[in-house]
């Protein structure tokens, strides 16, 4: 619900007031209970609230039925979530994806924008002008959904071809990855020196942002940032952002942002790496980057390197590829570098050639 709250304020929404319920299942006219439903009309009328969004997806009739009961606007977790995409999508890439998620969504839906036409039942007398509005509406998404994938189909063969091209190059690929708001665009403007776009909300960045960033044995990788996980993310978005993803599976290494001062830092850590299996990408070579231990800084009255020292020594070295940083301060970069080193330089074997200088253009 927390996180709720967050993604309402992200959206603009000021959030007045909250309601929960535990049940052993979801009921199928209205998801809550008939007494809570009381409750939630109530508190609704109480607050003057114009909004109501519920945290778990609802169906079509479940939508409909709240609607009626509650006679304001309702949105459910999806649709809120596809809002702020909507929002936040800059490139014509990034829109096609949200569109095509939005007009997902809405499909099913459509009978409920249509309220008036739900007396016109099956039977002799029933074929009207409204159940013809309804079908022709929905042929216009069908049209527009395959016409959407059609160009997200196109750029995902350009982007398969950009991506052997920068295979040629021989250049290895870093991924940030983490959940929404850990930080990775702080961290990838750290290491960049880029200016891409931060704010202290979710869903910040959508497009994929790649810079050239140099190595302390000289090195040059390719950094990429992307779009950030959050727990119960839309099926219909993880479908639609599936041609940003495949930057994911093209990375040499995934570099998993962690917020540490985060209450559910262990959950949120948990949600990115299922959903990394989900999309077939759990063995890849990872390093862990513990973020914003400035936030800690003053329980040990250190700052800087000194920091991060601090807080290695106390992680150790039985937990692998993890490192303490400071995305904001700039803390820990030279050692992160060196790492991302490190882990591309394993497995590779030293050999000694002498080259002529006739043969020096080859």
């Amino acid at each position: 619900m927390a996180e709720l709250v967050l993604l309402a304020q992200t959206a603009g929404v000021e959030v007045v007031g909250t309601v929960t319920q535990r049940i052993d299942r979801p009921r199928s006219s209205h998801l809550i209970g008939k007494g809570k439903l009381e409750e939630l009309v109530a508190l609704k009328t109480e607050l003057g609230s114009d909004l109501v969004i519920f945290d778990n997806e609802l169906t079509p009739a479940q939508q409909r039925n709240l609607d009626r009961a509650l006679e304001v606007k309702v949105l459910d977790r999806t649709a809120l979530i596809l809002d702020i995409f909507a929002r936040r999508a800059q490139t014509h890439e990034g829109r096609l994806q949200v569109e095509l998620a939005q007009h997902e969504y809405l499909l099913p839906r459509l009978a409920g924008l249509w309220p008036h036409l739900e007396r016109l039942g099956g039977g002799i007398g029933t074929r009207g002008p409204g159940e013809k509005q309804l079908e022709s509406d929905r042929r216009i998404i069908e049209r527009r959904i395959s016409h959407l994938k059609g160009e997200i189909e196109g750029v995902r063969r350009h982007r398969a071809r950009y991506r052997r091209h920068r295979a040629s190059t021989g250049i290895p690929v870093v991924a940030l990855v983490g959940y929404t708001n850990a930080g990775k665009s702080t961290l990838f403007n750290a290491l960049s020196r880029s200016e891409v776009f931060v704010e202290d909300k979710l869903f910040t960045t959508l497009d994929t942002t790649t810079r050239r960033v140099a190595l302390p044995n000289n090195q040059e990788v390719l950094l990429s940032d992307t779009v950030g996980f959050i727990q119960k993310l839309p099926p219909t978005l993880v479908a639609s952002f599936k041609a940003t993803l495949e930057e994911l599976s093209e990375a040499d290494i995934l570099l998993h942002v962690v917020d540490i001062t985060h209450a559910n830092a262990a959950e949120q850590a948990q949600t990115v790496d299922n959903l990394l299996e989900e999309l077939g990408l759990a063995d890849k070579p990872k390093i862990i980057a513990m973020n914003k231990i400035d936030l800690l800084a003053h329980e040990i009255g250190l700052g800087g390197e000194d920091a991060v020292d601090y807080y290695a020594e106390r992680m150790g070295d039985n937990i692998g590829r993890v490192i303490p940083i400071s995305a904001a301060k700039s803390w820990g970069m030279k050692r992160l570098l060196a790492l991302v080193a490190a882990v591309l330089n394993e497995g590779m074997v030293n050999i000694a050639v002498n080259v002529p200088y006739s043969a020096a253009e080859r």
